[in-house]
């Protein structure tokens, strides 16, 4: 596959693909440079202490040079999407340094992922525009490139996805412009690594564009219809106007979600083109990923639900699991935006405990065994109790219960995690406030009472 007496430089490691491709490539066997402009950004990743890192700007010639030196293949994953106006102009400008650099150092290959360019659409949207300009840079360079195309990548911390999900999630009736009936080929983030990954095997003298998708043409309004269906949301009514400009969109869709307007902005104004594959030849040449590609349903399953028992059982809880290398790429990554990964509502409170450790832990114990309809899902004794709800609520729901003894005495920390489900369950979550602060009021009372008591005795 590759020299691994040399190193593989991915730039855009704290983005969405290159987070998600740092870990596929070390998996793989191949040893990996990354490019950052801070390495404290980079820190807490699974993968931080397997990569040589390269600290600096992707625009400074020295770090550029110092990024490239020893390296065969560079990933380019650096997008401006989001940094403000003017984005077209500082893409442009980066991606020509990168490639006078390439040539210096003597790169034998750059892999570059863009958007599907589509036939015949006339004014292309900036951002589209932008993207088929990086790779002609590339293509043109003397630096023999490989550049990839894909529509919509399925997966949590996609902007496309999570605008999707967000839209659906929140708005059972929906007022739509024209651009929802746009046909789309999405991929799965899955299938995306693997063939940025596979770029490895081809040829070396290999200097094109190759579009890659997955196995369904569908427009956004099927999208999230089916999204809807998956996540056994009511079906939702979806209707069309007649105008509805892309900035008003981008306002319509910074509102409802938590997605940054200038980061939906561009992307809403790209949704109006066709984006379909007119041609498999990758595909033909290296072959399909492991199962074929995924389809549209599967790849929400593995952005939706096994995201949530991860988020469960991971992130949240104050119980460290042990490190590994990588998680699903269907699953968030610490690299993705604090928005990305869907609602996660998190309730949190704390009191010290003038009690030891094993009292407190036999006054959450007795405290449990007297609350209905919550399943223990969790116990580390003398540590941690976490409990699932089973009562009926508009999402599902987990209490945490936890012992911290870092201070001078043990102190009770209680969160209740709540996942919504449609737009019943924000509304509930933020109508419930008052009542869950007296609940969670009563219960640390109560259990702070009976820990200081059992000590008492």
């Amino acid at each position: 596959m590759t020299d691994n007496a040399s190193d593989v430089l991915v730039t855009g490691a704290t983005g969405y693909v290159g987070g998600r491709l740092v870990p596929e490539l070390l998996n793989r066997g191949v040893p990996v440079r990354v490019l950052t402009r801070s390495i404290d950004r980079i820190r807490d990743r699974p993968w931080f202490g397997a990569v040589d890192v390269v600290e600096g700007d992707a625009n400074d010639a020295d770090t550029l040079a110092k990024a490239l030196t020893g390296t065969h293949t560079a990933y380019y994953l650096i997008h401006a999407l989001g940094g403000g106006g003017g984005f077209e102009t500082r893409d442009r400008d980066t991606a020509a340094r990168f490639s006078h650099a390439a040539e210096q150092a003597g790169l034998r290959r750059i892999v570059y992922l863009g958007g599907i360019i589509p036939q015949h659409a006339g004014r292309l949207s900036p951002h589209l525009r932008s993207r088929m300009e990086v790779g002609h840079i590339f293509l043109t360079s003397a630096t023999p490139t490989i550049a990839l195309r894909a529509a919509v990548i399925l997966g949590s911390g996609s902007v496309s996805f999570e605008m999707m999900r967000y839209l659906t999630e929140r708005l059972p009736v929906m007022t739509t412009p024209a651009w929802v009936r746009t046909r789309i080929q999405p991929i799965a983030i899955r299938d995306v690594l693997w063939y940025l990954a596979e770029c490895l095997r081809l040829p070396p003298e290999t200097n094109r564009t190759f579009e890659i998708c997955g196995p369904q043409i569908l427009t956004y309004e099927e999208m999230m219809r089916r999204f809807a269906a998956i996540e056994d949301l009511p079906k939702r009514v979806i209707l069309p106007v007649p105008v509805l400009s892309p900035r008003l969109s981008s306002y319509w869709v910074g509102l409802v979600s938590p997605v940054p307007s200038s980061i939906a902005k561009p992307l809403v104004e790209s949704l109006r083109h066709e984006v379909v594959c007119h041609e498999d030849d990758l595909a033909d040449m290296i072959g399909e990923p492991p199962g074929g590609r995924l389809d549209f349903d599967m790849a929400v399953r593995l952005a939706t639900r096994r995201v949530r028992e991860a988020e469960i059982a991971g992130p949240w809880s104050s119980v460290d699991p042990q490190p590994t290398l990588t998680t699903a790429p269907s699953e968030p990554q610490p690299s993705d935006p604090r928005w990305a990964g869907g609602s996660l509502y998190v309730d949190r409170h704390s009191r010290p405990v003038l009690a030891s450790r094993e009292r407190l832990w036999w006054a959450i114990e007795s405290l449990v065994d007297r609350l209905d309809r919550w399943r223990v899902e969790a116990r580390i004794p003398g540590r941690l109790l976490r409990l699932r709800a089973e009562m009926r609520l508009p999402g599902r729901a987990w209490l945490e219960l936890r012992i911290d003894d870092a201070g001078p005495c043990p102190r009770l920390v209680e969160r209740l995690v709540f996942w919504p489900r449609g737009l019943s369950g924000h509304i509930w979550w933020y109508l419930s406030r008052p009542i869950r602060a007296a609940v969670s009021e009563w219960k640390l009372r109560q259990l702070v009472r009976a820990g200081e008591g059992a000590r008492a005795r």
